[in-house]
């Protein structure tokens, strides 16, 4: 993923009249170990006629000698080459192991062959002064290196200056400020009287314009630039010349392009000569140009390759417009921290100690743009083979008609925020509820961990460790420990309220467990999780409440208003909530889910209990929202999801090793997914996310993502796509061809657009029918 660009350098004198010029000695070509590749280079000198010679001096810096035989009126020479600007890690290398620390020596047979490279300048006041204030305490060998570079930046101010020649480290001290030349030459004598050997460097730095504004510094040029500049380099045993630039306190990389290095400033100016004595016009010009550019993580189209993706995109639509072929595309982009890219949850792990702070970050920035009065759901998403518990997962439900689903962003509470809430506020918020939807407040009951459990558990530590800090193998099976004896077996978890929906009405009822009090089942989920079901009074298979999916072909009626919700009309409950079931007898009429109230670090989590239909998930949600208002308690809402239904649109975060995941809702049009994903990639930037990682060599690669596809037509037995089998052949063509692109086949739904479901979320004839007329033509394809 590299740059590849052009650098023009011309350097032209005018005389007065034809002089003779002395042999120039111009040192204007890349050095030998220059890292950034030079895949072309040419060196042109005016006059024409001239002889040269290129040869090496004793440092190995090319030279070219030229020499005119006749007198002239002008000198020009213009260099051309071509960089390739691709990603170097200044740090890639190993010190030999007596050289990681600093201080160090070198060898012997080292310190003949750097001799030149160790010769001191005398001390003089302030140079001495500077070169005392620094540390000789023993540390890394690169750390101290780094600091010193960094402190010289800050402590020297850059500046552009004329005048020829070099200043000394004591005038650079006394001014405190210099050009690049003073400020390289000044560290490289500081690095000298430190016993490090050291060399001076000029050559070409080449800065481009970043494709991205810096979050929290400065971001660069703001066009592409190119200019001679100059520089120091260290010789690290183990690792041979480093390059350190002063002007800006970086280590040398891709941009810097040594041209000479020496041991004195003196040697190492681009073109050095005599001429007879005469009136000079000078001039220098220097300008850079992109040739080649690869596709990279932060800019894989150049603008011109983006308008013109934009048009086919519209033309695409367009078709598909008339051919009534309908197509929705959501994404699954995964990101990065921007701050901590060698984090085991940012390479292997799926959970750790950053990723929901970043994934909230995020969250609200999408949830503030698509839905602002849509539902914060913070729920659990995937359980995954070896892990103990399921990854949490982030999502927003907001509904496609545009009515509310949650008004008052200010009720749903931040999870980094001690709201206070106790057990107590808990059973208050439940019960006020349970008066809202016409229920009893006695059913309202405490929950505890399983006191015999941890007893049990206690009883077999090791009689030399203390519960609160039980050496156990398992991370997470001491925290658990460490939670519930420092909570206290005696305190209440929180609170539940059993409750379900008949077809016209709310009801709760009495639990009538076996203990005395509920205990929950051991573990670290919620307690909605957790709650003893098994001990409820038994009933018959036939008797016990199953949430299905709705169909997704059937007519779906409008949504209540949020208003509507909020003013519903609520039954009082009839008494059988308090009705024991006889021995052996089903009991049918116990309400066998239940709505949780639980505090955890100060913030109430309210568990959602499952129900059968959106309309009841909407109402349950507009009187949560209207307890907590009343109440003034901010909340969380957890536990199930509203089912799944086509009236809902939705987005969601959740954790996957190396990367937090988004799974952008799809898109409609071309212009829309346009619109999402820049969106989603730019919120993602100001959340301090990324798609950039860097391998170990430096190189530049991404985090990957996937994309979903859905198609879909009028009717089962009137579809576009079933009579258009080339089109079906073409997209599996290009999804052969394409692999990263995952085309969900169990995704394609025959029927309206805005009800198309995935396949594993509805089951009907008509998908079936699809997706084996998809399925085939993907084998004949494949045989051919």
């Amino acid at each position: 993923m590299s740059i590849h660009v052009a650098l023009n350098h011309v350097t032209h004198y005018r005389y007065d009249r034809p002089i003779v010029l002395s042999p120039q000695v111009v040192r204007l070509r890349p050095a030998p170990h220059a890292r950034t590749p030079v895949h072309a280079y040419s060196l042109k000198v005016a006059p024409a006629k001239h002889f040269v010679n290129w040869q090496q001096d004793p440092q190995s810096n090319w030279l070219a000698r030229y020499v005119f035989p006749e007198k002239t009126r002008e000198l020009r020479i213009e260099v051309d080459l071509v960089a390739e600007m691709s990603v170097i890690n200044p740090f890639d290398f190993f010190l030999e192991p007596h050289a990681e620390q600093f201080p160090f020596k070198y060898s012997d047979a080292q310190l003949r062959e750097l001799e030149s490279y160790l010769r001191k300048d005398p001390l003089t006041p302030l140079f001495k002064a500077y070169l005392d204030e620094i540390p000789r305490t023993p540390k890394p060998t690169n750390d101290f290196l780094v600091e010193l570079n960094r402190q010289l930046a800050r402590d020297v101010r850059y500046l552009i200056r004329m005048e020829p020649g070099v200043q000394t480290p004591e005038q650079t001290l006394a001014l405190a400020s210099g050009s690049c030349r003073d400020s390289g030459w000044l560290l490289a004598q500081l690095l000298r009287h430190l016993g490090i050997a050291s060399r001076f460097v000029s050559g070409y730095l080449i800065q481009l314009k970043a494709d991205q504004r810096s979050l929290d510094g400065p971001s660069g040029t703001e066009v592409d630039f190119t200019d001679l500049h100059a520089w120091c380099e260290a010789y690290l045993p183990g690792a041979g010349w480093v390059g350190l630039d002063p002007t800006s306190g970086l280590l040398a990389a891709e941009g810097h392009i040594p041209l000479a290095c020496t041991p004195e400033p003196s040697s190492a100016s681009p073109i050095t000569g005599l001429t007879e004595k005469c009136e000079v016009e000078f001039s220098h010009a220097m300008r850079i140009e992109r040739v080649r550019e690869a596709p990279r993580v932060t800019k894989p189209y150049t603008d011109l390759q983006w308008a013109e993706i934009e048009r086919l995109g519209h033309r695409i639509d367009a078709d598909l417009v008339t051919h009534d072929v309908r197509l929705t595309m959501g994404g699954e982009p995964t990101f990065v921290s921007l701050d901590d890219r060698d984090g085991p949850e940012w390479n292997t792990e799926a959970m750790g100690p950053n990723k929901r702070r970043l994934g909230l970050s995020l969250f609200r920035k999408l949830k503030n743009r698509y839905a602002p009065k849509g539902l914060m759901h913070l729920g659990q998403g995937k359980w995954y083979p070896g892990e103990q518990l399921p990854r949490w997962s982030l999502s927003c439900f907001w509904r496609k008609d545009g009515e509310p689903v949650w008004q008052d962003p200010a009720l749903l509470a931040d999870e980094t925020v001690n709201y206070g809430a106790t057990p107590a506020q808990a059973a208050t918020f439940l019960k006020a509820l349970a008066e809202k939807l016409g229920l009893d407040p006695k059913h309202v009951f405490p929950a505890y961990e399983d006191t015999w459990y941890y007893l049990w558990r206690e009883r077999r530590l090791p009689a030399n460790v203390d519960p609160f800090d039980a050496r156990l193998d398992d991370p997470l099976e001491r925290a658990r420990l460490r939670k519930v004896f420092k909570q206290g077996l005696d305190k209440a978890v929180g609170h539940a309220l059993p409750i379900k929906k008949n077809s016209i009405r709310w009801e709760s009822g009495s639990w009538f467990l076996r203990a005395e009090r509920c205990y929950l089942m051991p573990g670290d989920s919620p307690m909605g999780l957790r709650l003893p079901l098994d001990s409820i009074p038994w009933a018959a298979a036939g008797d016990r409440p199953y949430a299905g999916p709705p169909d997704p072909t059937q007519r779906f009626a409008a949504l209540p208003s949020y208003r509507k919700l909020q003013t519903a009309d609520v039954r009082k409950q009839l008494s059988t909530g308090d009705r024991r079931a006889a021995p052996f007898e089903s009991a049918s009429w116990l309400a066998r889910t239940a709505m949780c109230a639980e505090p955890r670090n100060g913030v109430l989590y309210i568990f959602m209990p499952p129900v059968d239909s959106l309309e009841d998930y909407l109402e349950l949600t507009a009187a949560i929202e209207a307890t907590a208002a009343e109440l003034g308690f901010p909340l969380v809402l957890e536990g199930y999801e509203p089912p799944k239904d086509p009236r809902l649109q939705h987005f969601r975060i959740t954790p996957d090793p190396g990367v937090l995941e988004v799974n952008v809702h799809p898109a409609a049009s071309w212009s829309e997914l346009v619109s999402n994903t820049e969106f989603v990639y730019e919120q993602a930037r100001e959340s301090r996310l990324t798609t950039e990682k860097f391998m170990l060599d430096g190189r530049h690669t991404g985090t990957g993502g996937g994309n979903h596809f859905v198609l879909g037509g009028p009717t089962a037995s009137d579809s576009p796509l079933l009579r258009r089998p080339d089109v079906l052949a073409s997209l599996i063509a290009y999804w052969h061809n394409h692999p990263s692109l995952s085309f969900l086949f169990s995704g394609m739904f025959v029927g309206p657009t805005s009800q198309a479901p995935r396949i594993d979320e509805a089951r009907n004839d008509s998908v079936y029918e699809m997706e084996i007329a998809f399925r085939e033509l993907e084998r004949q394809s494949k045989l051919n």
